[in-house]
């Protein structure tokens, strides 16, 4: 087998990716509306309340209509999982891997039809949807490679008249619980990581895009991926989502979204409720409150902008691992926002589409709740840029404009909440002490980066700013599979690590075999 490498995103500036990319648009229009069932078991099931895919960009068009499961059916998935577990645990992870690969493949010939969807579903441009596929493809691709290494023979110390084995078994059945903003990757990550180390799922996407769940599962049903081992299931999260979290049968949940809907995942799964002969497991990661430490001695304060921009406005800001503050040493302060104020115009808004550099937010939730804030910024700094919402000419989407808001007090609550969009808080510090303090200074360790020419403060950032992914003279976004392991510190989540080679443990548990030698 060839060694893993990242799938490289595409150059949209070259137009021949370019009118691919408006032909898989105009491909799928004719197709907006259409429904889709839930798939349990291989069978369909339709309920009577709907989940409304809405293009955000466009609030008057339906993507698609799904299912809006309860308890009904999350039991029926339950079940169809627990019973594909009895014969998916005791096949081989050569079996598995080989669905991965054959998925990876799909997914490349499908690259701009997938990608389509995504900008049409939550509002990304073409270069956000195609990193977001690739990441996708290369989740399978290592994490076949990874399931192939843990079935190797596992080296152990030698005991006379032992004979000792030591080998991964799967855990059960998961709950996997992804996130609208990377709408593909994580969940095709988090469902593969699962599925290939030989557990069966009950899958819920996200409301805002479970378009992208059904093409996954569509996918999966192509290369005949036995029925039962992913079940598709769109569903209220209030409802089903308690009921298969609590479940007696529910051996682990895979969630990555807010930090208020991951603590309470965490604590009712925690709870061992009857019939329940285990403790869950939960991985999850729940967000950040990301930021960028700009110092005085630098190679290029310019390049210091870019970084902050680039991560604090790309796909409108709606990453866990976007800067979210800025927090900028005094000596270089006025000079780096003149910079800013020079550079931000290039973060125009329009039509994901078109192709514009930012677009709509996700929802009519999230676009009010980001304009509070906004005004909740205006009262505690100073507007540098943006603070308001954006027109786009002959549509009705979720627009705003990229917003700066400066001198900002570390503990103010721009500054301490997780936004989750197009709003950079920016902050001054008095020195490189100073910086790493308020650096340190939120509930959350996602990302980070620390922009400086001095080697000594470097080493230093490495060691002292606390966060599960951190850049030194690069933006804070942009995390690639096996190159950057992703994932966060305190109530960023269990601190696992996405795309690395510790990840498949966390759905798996050792087994020790050990036979005493007779004659």
């Amino acid at each position: 087998m060839e060694k893993f490498q990242n799938l490289i995103p595409l150059d949209f500036t070259i137009q021949e990716n370019y009118n691919k990319q408006i032909e898989a648009l105009d491909k799928i229009k004719p197709l907006f509306g259409k429904e889709y069932p839930n798939i349990i078991g291989g069978k369909e099931y339709k309920t009577v309340k709907k989940t409304v895919s809405i293009n955000p960009a466009n609030t008057t068009e339906v993507v698609a209509t799904f299912q809006k499961s309860g308890v009904e059916h999350s039991e029926i998935a339950m079940q169809a999982a627990l019973t594909t577990f009895e014969t998916w645990s005791r096949t081989t992870p050569e079996y598995r891997a080989e669905f991965l690969f054959k998925a990876a493949e799909i997914i490349r010939q499908r690259r701009f039809e997938i990608n389509a969807w995504m900008i049409s579903e939550v509002g990304k441009n073409f270069a956000e949807a195609d990193g977001d596929t690739c990441e996708a493809v290369d989740f399978l691709e290592f994490y076949g490679r990874e399931a192939l290494r843990y079935a190797q023979k596992q080296e152990l110390t030698r005991m006379a008249g032992e004979d000792n084995n030591y080998f991964y078994i799967p855990l059960g059945v998961g709950i996997v619980i992804p996130p609208w903003n990377f709408p593909f990757a994580i969940l095709v990550g988090m469902t593969a990581a699962s599925i290939v180390s030989g557990n069966t799922v009950v899958l819920k996407p996200s409301s805002e895009s479970p378009m992208m769940g059904w093409l996954f599962n569509e996918i999966m049903r192509e290369i005949e991926l036995p029925d039962g081992v992913i079940n598709f299931l769109v569903a209220s999260g209030a409802e089903a989502g308690d009921y298969l979290v609590d479940h007696a049968k529910t051996r682990y949940v895979s969630f990555t979204g807010s930090m208020e809907v991951g603590i309470r995942i965490y604590e009712r799964a925690s709870k061992v409720n009857p019939g329940q002969i285990w403790l869950k497991r939960v991985v999850a990661e729940m967000g950040g409150k990301d930021a960028i430490l700009v110092d005085n001695e630098l190679h290029s304060l310019e390049d210091a902008v870019d970084g902050v921009l680039a991560a604090a406005f790309g796909f409108q800001g709606q990453k866990c691992s976007a800067c979210s503050r800025a927090i900028i040493h005094t000596d270089v302060y006025d000079e780096f926002l003149e910079i800013l104020k020079t550079k931000i115009g290039k973060f125009t808004v329009g039509l994901p589409s078109s192709n514009a550099p930012m677009g709509p937010v996700v929802s009519e939730k999230a676009y009010k709740s980001i304009l509070n804030y906004i005004e909740i910024g205006k009262s505690e700094g100073r507007l540098i840029a943006g603070g308001d919402v954006a027109k786009v000419d002959g549509v009705d989407g979720y627009y705003i404009q990229p917003t700066v808001i400066a001198d900002l007090a570390p503990k103010s609550r721009l500054a301490q909440e997780e936004v989750f969009g197009p709003v950079l808080a920016i902050t001054k510090c008095d020195s490189f002490e100073d910086g790493i303090n308020i650096f340190n200074g939120t509930i959350y360790g996602l990302t980070g980066s620390l922009y400086t020419s001095n080697k000594e403060k470097l080493e230093r950032g490495a060691r002292e700013l606390h966060c599960g992914n951190l850049y030194l003279n690069r933006k804070s976004t942009g995390a690639y599979v096996d190159v950057h392991p992703f994932g966060g510190f305190n109530m960023s989540g269990t601190d696992s690590k996405a795309g690395s080679r510790d990840y498949l443990l966390l759905f798996m548990q050792g087994k020790t075999v050990t036979e005493k030698i007779i004659g």
